[in-house]
């Protein structure tokens, strides 16, 4: 796997942020990732992402719940397991409420946590790699790939970083 060069710079502000992407798109500049230490309302659209289909993912893994809690009693119930339980019939609905509820949750919780960590490429022994320790803490970065960029664009991408008051920029191999 070939290393990457990255050029970051730190901004100590949300709303420098939000100002500075808005002008690296304006400009046509190629973001490579923007990292914040928590959630930045209005980023989102600014970058040009679309909403997320977690979920409608979320969706089906609780219908998928509600299927197998409803056909796994309706079977436990009425060819398994027979049994009247206080003058009930074998097949009452009402009484499978309560479970068919919490498989639902259990599958859709459990089915969208695996999927968030499939899509992004988390999980168990994986390590991402750290622009700057403080981007989880108190700064905001945005970051370019420099990788394969000629001389005079990284200088228009540390002119830009120093256009839109960035606190540092700096580059690291990833």
């Amino acid at each position: 796997m070939k290393n990457k060069e990255v050029l970051f710079g730190l901004y100590d502000d949300e709303e420098i942020l939000l100002k500075a992407v808005k002008e690296a798109r304006d400009h046509h500049l190629d973001i490579m990732d923007v990292f914040s230490p928590f959630p930045v309302h209005g980023l989102d659209p600014i970058l040009g992402l679309s909403e997320s289909r977690l979920h409608q993912a979320g969706f089906v893994y609780g219908m998928i719940g509600t299927l197998t809690a409803f056909l796994f009693m309706t079977w436990v119930f009425t060819r398994d397991w027979p049994i009247i339980f206080g003058g009930k019939p074998y097949w009452s609905v009402p009484a499978f409420i309560p479970i068919t509820f919490e498989l639902t949750v259990l599958f859709a919780s459990i089915g969208m946590v695996v999927t968030y960590y499939a899509v992004n490429g988390q999980g168990p022994g994986v390590t991402n790699p750290v622009l700057d320790d403080r981007i989880t803490d108190d700064k905001f970065c945005i970051a370019f790939d420099v990788s394969e960029s000629s001389s005079e664009t990284v200088e228009t991408y540390k002119n830009f970083f120093s256009q839109t008051s960035a606190s540092e920029v700096r580059t690291k191999t990833i």
